[in-house]
């Protein structure tokens, strides 16, 4: 039975496919439409998922959406009716939830059929309960507290409950207007990051300051009753105005939702491009400050409720890898699970998982221990980019390419992995990656320079053999997917100066032999020739969404200061120190290609969504 869950018209669109309790494929909008986070109807994210299961639309039975707009709907009318927000928010409301339940004509325009032929049956799962679904469902516990921390979603930012076997019980939530996700966003805005999902950026910010400004916050967001909380309301305009975003195709924008009362009591904020003063990392430590006050409370109380040792966390601000990384020290829980895409990609996930097992009452057989979801390419289609690149290449045996790898990265070399099917989620994750030599401290600003051009409080991060993670970082539990910042061991800090953070920490991937065997055999030759087993990773990308086919890998390397690409089984590189070499016309045309100059090579961008593999 294909269950085909789906996130539409809200930032991070994506689509997964799951078949008889087991995930196929799972993909964001964004990696082939080349618009970070990109709105609207996943069109080639669904086309994707659909091929690379090898099944018809006829064959789906079941779609999942994760919005339910009638949710809550008794809350909704009384809050429009005491506060009578602007008639052009609602209006907007009301058309993107009529849309949402147009999905099967949708998904007919997009793969060319009548709605006739779509014989599936649409559920709408809440928003919450899908962030839910992709954590509980797919972590392999049998039972776990669960939490979901989000900016809204059906009138709701906060879910809690408890997951057992197939089903989930919600035991409550926090609606709006108040939201820990809106409070986050509106300090990122004020300190003059105003594009949707940047975020990470005062997280990253945050650690260059100190939490000068803490008692303040605690008077912006205060502790609740039970497991709730409440903002004051002074400081925001979205109560009164809305939140008005656009989730059509392209990128979501969302207008400011910060009013002058920040101002009054911070100063003026900050406008996009001006300096980074120490004030704004003041600010930004005493919001994450006051974020992991809160959230760390709120987890031990839903602990004392519900006494399991297991926690489940979805919700974008289940992606705060630094109050992530403080839940087991500083709570009674003993294991987490987060799954990749813990954003509203994962909802797609989650909806697909919700009508498996909560709706349908199938069986649990599914665990999420890694995050390959996406297309991959042939040898043979690589080699024929590569050779219309024009670049120079040579292929190698699978230990040879990795040994290659490694020896690269250990002479100080910036070298990028194409490799497998690509990463669910927002992180890189060995198959998407670029990697550098964690024992140089210069390292974080070569790749400034020569790859990434992104602001220099952003960390990158340290993946490595999980076997080893205790020897360099101060806790052992697991973290797969990028999503735990872990405390650097004091003596190994000056071991490893590249990815540790200036607060000491390090955005930790722990890699297993089982989940990426060549990724870890990487890192495995690296710790022969070093001592070290852990290299920097980041993403595949140059301020783009992370790059999906062939094309793009080539024309990122060709543009940007890379030494060497291990793409497939094939090892391209470039003359040490130089800068981009295009050897030909037809790689320069891969380069503008990238920057949207000339569109994407056609038959690169079809096997990515017919899901070659």
């Amino acid at each position: 039975m294909i269950v085909l869950g789906i996130n539409a018209y809200h930032g991070d669109a994506s689509a997964a496919l799951v078949a008889d309790g087991q995930l196929i494929a799972a993909a964001e909008e964004e990696r082939f439409s080349r618009i970070k986070h990109a709105a609207g109807f996943p069109r080639q994210a669904i086309r994707y998922c659909l091929n690379a299961a090898g099944i018809r639309a006829q064959e789906i039975a079941h779609i999942a959406i994760s919005r339910r707009p009638s949710a809550h709907l008794y809350r909704k009318i009384l809050y429009a009716l005491a506060h009578q927000p602007d008639h052009r928010f609602l209006k907007n409301r009301l058309a993107n939830a009529a849309r949402v339940r147009d999905v099967k004509q949708e998904l007919a325009l997009t793969l060319d059929l009548s709605p006739r032929e779509i014989r599936a049956e649409v559920h709408l799962v809440e928003h919450h309960r899908a962030h839910l679904a992709s954590s509980f469902f797919v972590s392999g516990f049998d039972q776990a507290a669960l939490l979901s921390l989000d900016g809204f979603g059906d009138f709701v930012s906060t879910m809690w409950g408890v997951g057992r076997d197939r089903t989930l019980r919600i035991d409550g939530y926090v609606t709006f207007p108040h939201s820990l996700g809106v409070l986050y966003t509106a300090v990122t805005q004020y300190l003059g990051f105003p594009r949707y999902g940047d975020e990470y950026k005062v997280m990253g910010l945050s650690a260059y300051g100190e939490p000068m400004y803490l008692d303040e916050f605690r008077q912006i967001v205060r502790d609740g009753r039970g497991l709730g909380f409440r903002l004051n309301l002074s400081y925001f305009v979205h109560h009164r105005e809305g939140i008005s975003m656009t989730w059509d195709d392209g990128a979501p924008t969302v207008d400011s939702i910060y009013s002058d009362a920040w101002a009054r009591r911070f100063g003026p904020p900050r406008l996009p491009g001006d300096p980074v003063e120490d004030r704004h990392a003041h600010l930004a430590a005493s919001l994450q400050g006051v974020l992991e006050e809160v959230i760390l409370n709120l987890l031990r109380r839903l602990h004392e409720r519900t006494g399991l040792k297991d926690l489940c966390l979805a919700g974008g601000v289940a992606l705060n890898c630094v109050v992530n990384g403080k839940i087991l020290a500083e709570t009674p829980f003993e294991r987490v699970y987060i799954q990749p895409a813990a954003n509203d990609a994962g909802t797609s996930i989650g909806a697909a998982f919700y009508v498996w097992h909560q709706i349908l009452g199938q069986p649990r057989r599914f665990s999420m221990d890694h995050a390959y979801w996406g297309p991959a390419f042939s040898d043979e289609s690589i080699r024929q980019v590569l050779d219309r690149a024009g670049v120079s290449y040579r292929r190698l045996k699978r230990d040879e390419l990795a040994r290659t790898v490694a020896e690269r990265v250990a002479r100080g070399q910036i070298i990028g992995l194409f490799q497998g099917r690509m990463e669910f989620g927002p992180r890189a994750l060995g198959n998407r990656s670029i990697l550098a030599d964690p024992r140089r401290a210069e390292m974080k600003e070569i790749l400034n320079r020569r790859v990434k051009h992104r602001e220099p409080f952003r960390p990158f991060a340290p993946s490595i053999l999980q076997e080893a993670l205790g020897r360099y970082f101060e806790q052992t539990h697991p973290s797969p997917f990028m999503l735990m910042a872990y405390k650097v061991r004091p003596e190994k800090r000056a071991e490893i100066p590249a990815p540790t953070h200036v607060d000491g920490t390090g955005r930790v991937q722990t890699v297993t032999r089982e989940a990426n065997p060549f990724f870890w055999q990487v890192i495995h030759y690296f710790e022969r020739l070093t001592g070290v087993p852990l290299v920097v990773n980041t993403s595949f990308n140059e301020n783009e969404p992370i790059v999906c086919t062939p094309d793009e890998a080539i024309a990122c390397f060709l543009r940007t200061r890379m030494d060497g690409l291990a793409i497939g089984d094939y090892f391209v590189v470039k003359r040490d120190g130089d800068p981009p070499v295009f050897e030909d016309s037809q790689a320069k045309e891969f380069a503008q290609r990238s920057r949207g100059d000339l569109p994407l090579c056609e038959e690169s961008r079809n096997r990515a969504v017919q899901g070659e593999r």
